[in-house]
């Protein structure tokens, strides 16, 4: 029996999906908590998918493997444990701001970013504004992730993985993650305080301008700062690698070549896949808006898709396809250059 003969088009499944409360209910708990969900996305494959990638490299000495998984589930513990303790005060704060802009903001501001729309929630300006700030919080925390992560690595190799018989780190059991029902962590007094903090930078007439002026590229803010956000971390997780006293002399050159490498390619990789899907999915976009066009929420779903879209991606290139890449060829050319040294 045909679908059409049971009376469900094509056309109809498309709308039932794209309307699912499901789906929609996880867009908006996206664009509400991007940094939280970066976080969650990277932890869970930092524990899992890249160690096992990268100890599948094929031709590469143990040790190496050993660090540059080290290094994977150290990254992925203290991201997740600053995005808890930082990002997500600041989300909600934020929240509190979308929820009731009258006690936070000042009428001239409310008035200034509003402009065509409706309610201050649906302007470009005030969405880019509020937005950068969220994804913020992962680029302002990089330096100390850095000095953080690396500081792990030593610890984990020797107390927690390859040491003795010492029990292998747990990776199944799923990190707390902030669900639709749940009670939110962050309430009362201290995120008051943090919203009207929040309230004075985007009362500041530059920023607004600065908004107004480039909101237009809303799509694609967080690709950007993600890409920021990854150059910050490499470079300070390069300066303190080589610094570390209690990482071997003889590893520390490959793990500093392996995020090299890890976040050049991940970065061109994803800028130009990510190109290539948003201009491909531009129809699937429109039909998306049309669809859910009565949606008084459906700017916090379109901000749901662009942060999942890019995010998903790199996560993809930098967790699954590309440990055993750069794994394999730090190593190579660790070696080469230990070699041209020796030969001079």
């Amino acid at each position: 029996m045909s679908i059409q003969k049971l009376g469900i088009t094509s056309t109809n499944l498309s709308t039932r999906i794209l309307k699912n409360k499901t789906l929609l209910k996880s867009l908006e708990k996206i664009s509400d908590h991007g940094t939280s969900f970066s976080a969650t996305t990277s932890l869970v494959l930092s524990l899992g998918l890249r160690p096992l990638a990268i100890f599948s490299t094929p031709d590469t000495e143990k040790e190496n493997k050993q660090y540059a998984a080290s290094n994977s589930i150290s990254s992925g513990l203290v991201k997740y444990a600053l995005v808890e303790s930082i990002a997500l005060p600041v989300e909600y704060a934020i929240k509190n701001i979308d929820k009731n802009p009258n006690k936070y903001l000042n009428q001239s501001t409310i008035k200034n970013l509003s402009e065509n729309s409706k309610e201050l929630i649906n302007s470009k300006s005030y969405k880019l504004i509020t937005q950068v700030l969220k994804l913020s919080t992962g680029f302002l925390t990089a330096i100390p992730k850095s000095i953080l992560t690396v500081a792990l690595i030593p610890i984990i190799m020797d107390k927690v993985l390859f040491r003795g018989k010492k029990q292998p780190l747990q990776t199944t059991q799923n990190p707390t993650i902030v669900t639709t029902g749940q009670k939110p962590p962050f309430t009362g007094r201290i995120t008051d305080k943090i919203s009207k903090g929040l309230s004075k930078i985007i009362d500041n007439n530059h920023i607004q301008n600065l908004a107004k002026k480039y909101e237009h590229k809303d799509k694609d803010i967080p690709k950007h700062i993600t890409a920021g956000t990854d150059i910050l971390l490499t470079g300070a997780a390069v300066y303190q690698t080589n610094k570390s006293e209690k990482i071997k002399e003889t590893r520390k050159k490959a793990l500093i070549y392996n995020n090299i490498i890890s976040t050049a390619i991940t970065l061109f990789g994803g800028y130009a896949i990510d190109n290539v899907i948003k201009n491909k999915s531009s129809k699937f976009i429109e039909k998306f808006k049309q669809i859910n066009a009565a949606d008084p929420k459906l700017y916090k779903y379109i901000e749901g898709i662009n942060i999942l879209r890019p995010a998903l991606i790199f996560a993809t290139i930098y967790y699954g396809i590309l440990p055993i890449i750069s794994t394999y060829t730090a190593e190579k050319i660790d070696k080469f250059i230990k070699r041209h040294q020796k030969s001079n």
